[in-house]
Parts: structure tokens; sequence; C-alpha cells
């Protein structure tokens, strides 16, 4: 397997990541090749023949990229952290498809160990729903936001009229009929009550890219 670059000093890693979170392409790239090392260990735990390779460690190139455009320090995770189980979750995807279209394995094949040392099964993989670590990581921060922007720019009667419509509050969504008799008011109040609502939150998320 290629050698890589070695990876970053903790200070050198910092800065990057600050500089990363400015919107700075050269700290994107930096921290991309410097973290390839890191895509080749997780290669290397597969055992995958050495034809294979060079597919892996591109497939893992590519779980590299999401981790390092996704990436939020202030979650509290580490990057390496946050980039092992990308890059783990694109490989497995890959796995997963394959051995779906392959006739020659079969649903005992050994496919990788946990971290307890249990074999992974290829059924494991098959019946299981690989889900993308990465896209989960964005989906929940921008739920995160969308919390807070609600309990920010609305007041109490359009976050309850929200909680209701979209199921916040009793995990059902109630029709706009519902909410008018619940507020003794018209539709047609509850209809616009939303609306102006909805604006004041597209307006904040489109201002964070959201």
């Amino acid at each position: 397997m290629k050698a890589f670059p070695k990876p970053l000093a903790a200070k050198e890693e910092a800065k990057a990541i600050a500089d990363l979170r400015r919107g700075d392409r050269q700290a994107r790239e930096l921290l991309i090749q410097h973290n390839l090392r890191l895509v080749a260990h997780v290669v290397k735990k597969y055992g995958f023949p050495e034809k294979d390779l060079e597919d892996y460690l591109s497939i893992g190139i590519i779980g590299l990229i999401k981790a390092i455009d996704t990436f939020d320090d202030s979650k509290g995770i580490r990057i390496t952290t946050y980039a092992s189980r990308c890059i783990e979750n694109e490989i497995l995807m890959a796995i997963r498809g394959s051995k779906k279209q392959s006739r020659e394995m079969y649903l005992s094949d050994s496919v990788n160990t946990d971290r307890e040392g249990r074999e992974i099964h290829l059924l494991d993989i098959i019946t299981e729903p690989q889900e993308d670590f990465c896209e989960r990581f964005v989906i929940e921060d921008d739920i995160r936001a969308l919390r807070e922007a609600m309990s920010k720019l609305l007041d109490e009667r359009e976050l309850e009229i929200l909680r209701m419509r979209y199921g916040f509050t009793c995990g059902r969504e109630l029709t706009q009929r519902e909410v008018a008799d619940r507020f003794q008011i018209s539709r047609s109040y509850v209809s616009r009550i939303e609306k102006k609502a909805i604006t004041k939150l597209r307006k904040a998320l489109t201002e964070r890219n959201l």
C-alpha cells in the first residue's frame, strides 16, 4: 500500500479546522491529504485482495472528503474519530452493494469483525440497512439548528402551532382544522400564522445556508 503524508500535529490540525470553518479551500485540501493515511488504515483492516485495494482506497477517500466537508468541531468529537466512521460507512455501503451483485459469495461469508472481535457476515450487511453516518450527522445538525431558530424567532402561539402541525408535540401531524379547534380560531387564521412562522424560519436558515 502506498505511503501517505503523516497526520498533522495537534496545533496544525486545530488551525486547519479553524481555517476550514472560515471556508479556506487550502485548509480543506490539507486536512484531506494528511488524513489519507487514516483511509489506508481503515481499508487495511478489511484485508481486501491486492487487486481491490485501489478501488477501496478510492471509496474510502470519498468517505474522508464527506467527513471533512461536514465536520463540526462544536460537537466535541475529534475529526479523526468522525472521519473514521465516515470512511468505514462508505466502505461498508460499497461492500453491501458489491456483494448483492456477486453470485460467487455466500451469506455466511465473513467480511469484517466488530469492536468486540466478533465476525460480521454478509447476511448482516445485506439484511440490515446501512445508514449513511455523515448524512445522519448533517441532518441531526440541521434539526438542532431548526429547533434553535424556532425557540428564538417564534412567539409562543407560532411555536405551538408548528409543533402541532408537524408532530413535534404529540408525534402526529394535526390538520389545520384540528389546530384551529384547539385554539378556537378559524382554519384560515391558523394557515396565516403557520405561513408567517415558516417564512421567519426559512429566512433565518437560508442565511445559514441550511
